[in-house]
């Protein structure tokens, strides 16, 4: 038994993590997804159809990406109207404070 527990410790162990971050920067650099399995064909068409044609059934991994991009489109056109109505409210205040201060300078001047 002894001599198993000192063979196991000299077995280096493999780390799963880096193997799947492999070459995700080249992925990156040409427009692709981080992970291979991140987005296309093979992960979001379905894997079968009924034989009369009919599509398959939405598996539970593609109903949940389908609301995590909606969830994503809502906070980011909601984000872009806050940003936007806030630019504009802004711009509106400079624009007022710029022609009150023409007035009080025609004012001053007549």
């Amino acid at each position: 038994m002894a001599a198993l527990g000192s063979l196991l410790s000299g077995v280096r162990r493999l780390h799963c993590s880096v193997s799947a971050r492999a070459g995700s920067q080249w992925r990156l650099q040409q427009g692709l997804a981080a992970n291979p399995s991140g987005y296309g064909p093979l992960t979001e068409l379905p894997d079968w159809s009924y034989a009369d044609g009919r599509p398959a059934p939405p598996m539970k991994g593609q109903l949940r990406r389908k609301t995590q991009r909606e969830k994503f489109a809502v906070s980011e056109t909601s984000c872009t109207a806050v940003t936007g109505n806030g630019c504009w409210n802004t711009g509106m205040a400079a624009q007022t404070a710029e022609v009150a201060g023409r007035k009080k300078e025609a004012e001053k001047c007549s």
